[in-house]
Formats: structure tokens, sequence, C-alpha cells
């Protein structure tokens, strides 16, 4: 049960870290990024947030695997028809979602950043933020046996 906690606690708490990031990017950095047209903007908090926010996603995402291990036992029966392994599920689409655009930022928008490329970056903020959102969302929603009951 401590590890239960100890791994619970550790996945919320680097969800805040990942969540709030992005919407501070969101409500804070972006709006005056786009308003300016200034890309250093988003750069200079991509540079100072990306070593936080990464390690946040990658402690969510060891503690999310062994927390569905605990919840649900073995990989085969994450993929049930079963509220909880709805739940998981969800959470493994959102993750996937959320790795193929940030990927994508990083490896075709970022490095030609520039004034005429800043909405297609605000686009890639945009959907990262509401990806976190509903990642938070989804696994709060676990403490109640998930949505899909």
């Amino acid at each position: 049960m401590l590890a239960y906690a100890v791994a619970l606690s550790i996945h919320v708490l680097r969800a805040s870290i990942w969540v709030g990031g992005h919407l501070a990017l969101l409500a804070a950095v972006l709006p005056r990024a786009l308003r300016e047209r200034d890309p250093a903007r988003l750069l200079d908090f991509e540079r100072g947030y990306e070593t936080l926010g990464l390690a946040a996603l990658a402690a969510q995402l060891v503690t999310g695997l062994w927390l569905a291990y605990h919840l649900l036992g073995s990989p085969a029966h994450w993929f049930a028809d079963h509220p909880l392994a709805r739940v998981i599920q969800l959470k493994l689409a959102l993750l996937l979602g959320t790795l193929l655009v940030a990927l994508h930022a990083r490896l075709r928008v970022l490095p030609r950043l520039n004034a005429a490329s800043l909405p297609l970056m605000a686009w890639h903020v945009r959907a990262v933020s509401l990806l976190a959102v509903l990642l938070a969302l989804a696994g709060a929603s676990i403490r109640y046996g998930g949505w899909f009951h």
C-alpha cells in the first residue's frame, strides 16, 4: 500500500508540473508571443521548461504504467471491457497523441520557428495543453471508477 501511495503521489505531483507548465505557456507566454510576433518568447520558455517538463512526463510514464499494473494486472487486462481499463486505454491514447504532437513540434516546427510559423506552433501548444488537461482529468476519474461506467 505504501508503494502505491508513493507512486500515486509522484504521478500526481509530476502531472501538476506537466499540466501547470503547459497551462502557463498557453495562458501567459503564447498570447504575448503571438501579439508581438516574437518566437523568442516561446523558445525562451521552452529552454527553461524542457528539462523539468520532460522529466515530469517521464516520471508520469513510469509511475502510470506501474499504477495501471497495480490496479489491473498485466497489460492484457488494460484492454478489457472494464471501466478502469477504458480509462487506461484513454490515457494511453492521450499519451500517444501528446508524444506525436510534441515530436512534430520538436523535430519540424521548433527548428524553423519564426514569426511566420508562430501560428503553427500555437496550435501545437494548444493541442499539448488540451491533451495534458484531459490526461489529468482521466487520471482523476480513476478515483471514482472511471468515466465509463
